[in-house]
């Protein structure tokens, strides 16, 4: 008995220093770095710079934002964070040359051109990190017909070197974004989201000429926002009259009524009534603010159902998850505009300030879940808490 032990003993011994080799001694699964190898240019992925690349880069010139981020990043082929002239050119000559860099790069340097050396484009790129895409920069021949009527004023950008010039250069480059989904959705438009589209056009109009650059360009990602999401044919009008609702509540907090019970001239149920007409005739729903039940009756079994339900989706978000949004929060340079837009303590009523971010926060939550909207919004709701955990 004594010997089996001592069996038993070596065994977990030699485990345990085999498991902490594993770890420990092969570098591999010490450092949790995972990236793939990306060939710039190579846009149909058979590793080689051919005809079929530029098909693909003719079709994403005419269309450029319904190509995903990626394929975007492969076309930056000099790597400067936009899509130029240059990028085309390097492209081009790599493909004409039959796939041969080094040929390329030999046919440039005769001719005193710099080109990149055949290594520049081949490129490591961590899986877990968030990579923006890169900014449009090259000359819009639609420009001269857009909606946007001071859209051919706009100058292809040349440089994000200084706040200024990198604030024109993603005002140019959503305005665009901006002009080729209003060219998709406009045939279809309702007759409410016509009129709603033409108010937030008119203020694009209005933040144009008053030369206020950062506010246009976050009504600008707005509008991208609503036309490229706010997208499914046959739904029910009840979306759409929301937003009306919304604005009513607005109204509501600059409302004589609302001021004078500020002052206490007005009770509370004098602002509920006016809330309540607006949800009649806005939503065709019918309440009663001071005879309303409570919100959650605790003696009945389907609250409960309903809270291990939502508890689920709240469940649903894994580890990766998680840093995949949190990356995006930290890097994306259109989430970061938005959410910089802040007030003075106490003067954001309409909350202005939290509506860009948090629609661009959901997007990117429903891309992470697959499109599943309640797995979507049950990361939000664990992720959003993240932060408070980093204030010191």
């Amino acid at each position: 008995m004594k010997r089996w032990k001592q069996w038993l003993a070596a065994v977990c011994l030699l485990g345990i220093l085999g498991l902490a080799y594993w770890k420990f001694a092969i570098p591999t699964h010490r450092v949790e770095t995972h990236s793939e190898l990306i060939m710039l240019g190579d846009l149909d992925g058979d590793h080689r710079w051919t005809a079929n690349d530029m098909k693909i880069l003719d079709a994403f010139l005419k269309d450029p934002f319904a190509f995903s981020d990626a394929v975007a990043r492969q076309i930056d082929m000099n790597q400067n964070g936009m899509i130029d002239d240059e990028d085309i050119r390097l492209l081009r000559a790599l493909v004409a040359s039959g796939s041969d860099p080094y040929a390329t790069e030999e046919s440039a340097r005769a001719k005193g051109e710099p080109f990149p050396r055949p290594r520049e484009f081949y490129r490591y790129v961590t899986l877990a990190e968030y990579h923006p895409r890169p900014l449009w920069a090259l000359p819009y021949p639609q420009a001269d017909d857009s909606v946007l009527k001071w859209l051919p004023r706009l100058h292809s950008p040349v440089s994000t070197s200084t706040y200024s010039e990198a604030l024109d250069a993603d005002i140019y480059a959503e305005a665009i974004r901006f002009d080729q989904d209003w060219r998709k959705r406009e045939p279809q438009l309702l007759p409410m989201e016509r009129e709603y589209a033409s108010l937030k056009l008119a203020r694009l109009d209005t933040l144009q000429q008053q030369g206020e650059r950062y506010e246009l360009l976050l009504a600008l990602i707005d509008g991208v926002e609503d036309a490229e999401t706010l997208t499914e044919r046959n739904q029910q009008a009840f979306p759409l009259k929301i937003l009306v609702f919304r604005d009513h509540l607005r109204d509501t907090l600059k409302s004589p009524v609302y001021a004078d019970f500020k002052q206490g001239k007005q009770p509370w149920q004098a602002v509920m009534k006016v809330v309540a007409g607006h949800l009649q005739t806005d939503l065709g729903l019918a309440y009663d603010f001071e005879t309303l039940p409570p919100p959650r009756n605790l003696t009945h079994l389907e609250n409960y159902l309903q809270r291990s339900e939502w508890q689920y989706y709240k469940s649903s978000a894994k580890d990766e998850d998680f840093r995949a949004l949190i990356a995006f929060a930290q890097h994306d340079p259109r989430y970061l505009r938005a959410v910089s837009r802040t007030s003075r303590k106490l003067t954001d009523m309409d909350e202005v300030n939290h509506n860009l971010p948090m629609e661009l926060l959901f997007r990117e939550a429903l891309r992470i879940k697959g499109g599943d909207k309640k797995k979507a919004v049950g990361l939000l709701d664990e992720a959003i808490r993240i932060p408070f955990m980093w204030v010191k």
